[in-house]
């Protein structure tokens, strides 16, 4: 796939130190580690045992290892920790005893400068690996956290790539969170594509063809976006045929349409479809998925499946190398 291979290209030219915060303890990341330090796509950061990790794979011995209780800026990761949940309520003893888990060790790491992203979750629940991160790297632009998922493959409607959101994280957003979830995509989008990016806002109606609170929030969060984003063509409320077959559109909507039918980012109104139309194009309609993708951190971390193949690891990680600055 053409996009696959340009996202590892355009990741070896931005080459960033990604930490791995599950090395010590997952064989799909040391084997993904592997992969990407041969073929140079990022530079892997290791959270573990120089001695156990070399027993588990001698080739090992070439990558960046950082064991927590002998890194010697660990109590400068403890302090900064100290700061930034001081107000939250814990104590320099809690933040010393909880700079000792990987993922928050990791995670200071890529807010203290040590690293320019990190990647996890291949053994742990989204909890557990981005918790760290909705505490210490959250934005406070619009203070909230959404993700995206990115289909790649031969299909019926077109050979580019879809963005769907919010796949993984934003449970049931408002309008407005609708409107600045797209608004992030798009900006996506244009980083890791030539792409122009089409929006719908989909919904089980098209246009006013049914009226419910739901189908109000699609519209009104297209509206929203329009204001933020002028110049992006986009539709909704707005069902998924029409988003992305001309005839249907024209069919259903008439001249009354900003666009026939090609949307490339689907904004779904809640997570339970936005999860289960991801997963069900990927396990039935044979397309490849990347994501969830976290965006709004200030730093970029992004959270595995625990069902990810070495190959989810592999692509993003190199998307996390994209999104560093």
């Amino acid at each position: 796939m053409k996009f696959l291979k340009k996202l590892i290209v355009m990741a070896k030219k931005n080459k960033k130190n990604i930490v791995f915060p599950e090395a010590s303890f997952s064989d799909r990341i040391i084997k993904a580690v592997l992969y990407l330090k041969k073929h140079k796509t990022v530079n892997p950061i290791l959270i573990g045992d120089e001695s156990s990790l070399f027993l588990r794979n001698k080739r090992l011995k070439n990558f960046t290892i950082i064991n927590p209780k002998t890194f010697s800026h660990t109590k400068e990761l403890a302090n900064k920790l100290y700061e930034i949940r001081a107000s939250k309520g814990m104590t320099f003893q809690q933040a010393e005893e909880t700079i000792m888990d990987p993922f928050y060790f990791a995670t200071m790491m890529v807010e203290a400068g040590y690293a320019d992203g990190m990647v996890g979750g291949a053994e742990v629940s989204t909890a557990k690996n981005l918790r760290p991160a909705l505490q210490i790297l959250k934005n406070d632009v619009d203070n909230f956290v959404n993700s995206y998922t990115i289909i790649v493959g031969k299909n019926t409607l077109t050979d580019n790539p879809f963005f769907m959101a919010d796949c993984g994280l934003v449970e049931n957003p408002s309008s407005k969170q609708l409107s600045i979830i797209a608004k992030r995509v798009c900006e996506q989008m244009k980083k890791f594509t030539l792409l122009n990016p089409k929006v719908a806002f989909l919904s089980y109606s098209t246009y006013g063809s049914a009226e419910s609170e739901n189908t109000a929030k699609m519209a009104e969060a297209q509206n929203e976006f329009s204001s933020l984003c002028p110049d992006v063509p986009s539709q909704g409320e707005i069902q998924l045929d029409a988003a992305l077959i001309k005839n249907v559109a024209q069919i259903k909507l008439g001249e009354k349409a900003k666009y026939y039918g090609g949307a490339n980012v689907l904004i779904f109104p809640n997570l339970d479809s936005a999860n289960i139309c991801y997963k069900a194009i990927s396990y039935f309609g044979k397309l490849y998925a990347i994501g969830p993708i976290t965006v709004g951190l200030k730093k970029p971390v992004n959270d595995l499946s625990r069902g990810a193949t070495v190959k989810d690891i592999i692509y993003l990680t190199a998307i996390t190398a994209l999104q560093c600055k």
